[in-house]
């Protein structure tokens, strides 16, 4: 896990659940329940904050959508450079709010073959098979093109996202929306974390991105379901861009 104080609220709050045991981590979980059944309670305030973050949403959506233009021109521009087959753009199943699986929207970063590339990589390599269960993820994916490492670096990849943000299946903040057979993994945090809209970044993304591992990613994702508001997300995407800027945590 990075230790990084420029962003002592998450990193704090992350140690603190960490260090938790099992009862202290159930008993944290109810006592923020309560509270947020609470403020769920505030009938007038909870519409008109839902009625901002959609109209910031449809905002950015329709902004990051124009931009998407000469962004995939620029994608086409490396698929030729480096001579890459298949298509620019590809879906995959995402679990949603509620539960629900939708399909998001990505620049392709993978070969073509990249699911039955990656079996065959993790059989033949045991300590990658480890890093990958715990984290969902490899800091050096073989799947990844050459294109698909700028997009990466760049943060380009995730662009074709604004379109499901301005379709109302994202927003532009909350948590990364995560694949259906990471369900099972979830445990008890997917009831928490289904109960908010996933986003295009959220409280992983400025706490570490791909320094953390799967378990803290998911304890950060609940923490910000019982505190999320229009302000911190105003908070989390300054962060964000400055994240982004300066490559920190990216793979």
């Amino acid at each position: 896990m990075q230790n990084n104080n420029r962003y002592p609220e998450e990193i704090d709050i992350l140690k603190k659940m960490n260090a938790m045991s099992e009862a202290e981590l159930l008993e944290f979980r109810i006592k923020n329940e309560k509270r947020a059944k609470l403020i769920a309670k505030r009938t007038v305030r909870n519409p008109i904050s839902r009625f901002i973050k959609r109209c910031i949403d449809i905002a950015g959506g329709i902004i990051g959508c124009i931009i998407l233009v000469p962004v995939t021109a620029l994608a086409y521009y490396f698929k030729f450079k480096y001579k890459e087959k298949g298509p620019v753009f590809y879906t995959q199943q995402r679990i949603g709010l509620n539960g629900k699986i939708f399909k998001i929207h990505k620049f392709r970063t993978m070969c073509e073959d990249a699911e039955k590339k990656l079996e065959e990589y993790l059989s033949q390599n045991p300590e990658a098979a480890e890093e990958y269960r715990l984290n969902k993820k490899l800091a050096r994916d073989p799947r990844v093109t050459d294109a698909g490492e700028f997009l990466r670096r760049s943060s380009l990849d995730e662009w074709p996202q604004f379109i499901d943000i301005l379709l109302g299946k994202m927003s532009l903040v909350g948590p990364r929306p995560y694949l259906p057979k990471e369900k099972e993994d979830m445990g008890s945090y997917y009831d928490f974390i289904i109960k908010v809209k996933p986003g295009l970044t959220g409280p992983w993304q400025i706490a570490g991105r791909s320094n953390l591992d799967f378990s803290d990613r998911l304890k950060l994702d609940e923490e910000y379901c019982f505190r999320c508001g229009n302000r911190r997300d105003f908070v989390i995407l300054l962060k964000t861009f400055k994240k982004v800027f300066s490559k920190e945590g990216a793979i």
